[in-house]
């Protein structure tokens, strides 16, 4: 038995159903029911919360969520061979886990029918970051979720909470900072997973602003993609597509500026600046 419940310990469970973890599904086993436990406590209190989780494989992580007593689990599997191995944890624990079948990337809130709820999932490296991004551009903003609590690559997640000037500064810090309260909780060796990846992970925590500063999302994409497409180049010429020098003046930047020096509130303020001359443009 293991030490969160009296289901087999998963290195069973993995054997008895033939669980080889497959590349191309970015699958990597997290089998330390210690550490799973450690995740989910990490994402605060689950009574009464309905959770969302991505890719829970041979349900590790699933397992820890309903032992630390989230209401109702909701896993969402690409791999129909991990859907036995689920259907054993949904019998230990009636009427809490529905597991679904598919590509999350294709969920969407409409599938659900609950107003509190938590997103914890130790995310398929291939897919992490695009998902990453359609729950931040999520509309209406605040969104169906109280929190995020997700593990990626420590490079990714270094890059979620990057402030500016910082190396790891990019897109993606921009978008996360923008709309949540980011911080990075704990690392995850290579070494707690199987097979282990070639780096180190980390679990990282969103909260959503009930406020975030007003701006329109696509703007913000366009402006943020061409800043740091081109982020060794001065503004001017990083944003000539969309405005450059002219641009840059209109919101009181400097055009000399690179994308790693300015704020979120920069970024909000030159995408704003952006939708209006597309306004002015079409008129």
């Amino acid at each position: 038995m293991s030490a969160i419940d009296d289901l087999p310990p998963l290195r069973d469970v993995i054997a008895r159903h033939g669980l080889d973890a497959r590349k191309s599904l970015g699958q990597n086993f997290l089998l330390d029911l210690n550490l799973t436990a450690k995740i989910a406590r990490a994402a605060g209190p689950l009574e009464g919360r309905t959770v969302i989780e991505v890719g829970p494989g041979p349900g590790g992580l699933t397992r820890a969520l309903l032992a630390e007593g989230a209401d109702r689990v909701i896993a969402i599997e690409r791999d129909s061979r991990c859907l036995p191995a689920l259907a054993e944890i949904a019998n230990r624990y009636p009427g809490r886990l529905r597991v679904i079948e598919g590509d999350a990337l294709e969920f969407r809130q409409q599938d659900l029918d609950a107003c509190k709820v938590k997103i914890v999932a130790n995310l398929p490296y291939n897919i992490g970051t695009r998902l990453l991004v359609d729950w931040l551009t999520a509309e209406p903003w605040p969104p169906y979720y109280e929190s995020l609590t997700l593990m990626f690559q420590r490079e990714v997640a270094q890059r979620i909470i990057a402030e500016a000037g910082a190396s790891a500064y990019g897109r993606l810090s921009v978008l996360a900072s923008w709309r949540c309260q980011t911080r990075l909780l704990f690392d995850v060796p290579a070494q707690a997973f199987t097979p282990p990846p070639k780096v180190t992970s980390s679990i990282v925590q969103l909260h959503p602003r009930d406020k975030p500063l007003q701006c329109d999302v696509s703007a913000l994409e366009r402006v943020t993609q061409a800043a740091f497409g081109q982020r060794r180049k001065m503004l001017r010429q990083s944003l000539k597509a969309l405005g450059g020098e002219t641009l840059l003046t209109q919101s009181g930047i400097d055009p000399q500026r690179r994308a790693e020096t300015l704020s979120v509130e920069e970024f909000c303020t030159l995408a704003s600046a952006t939708g209006q001359a597309c306004k002015v443009h079409l008129s």
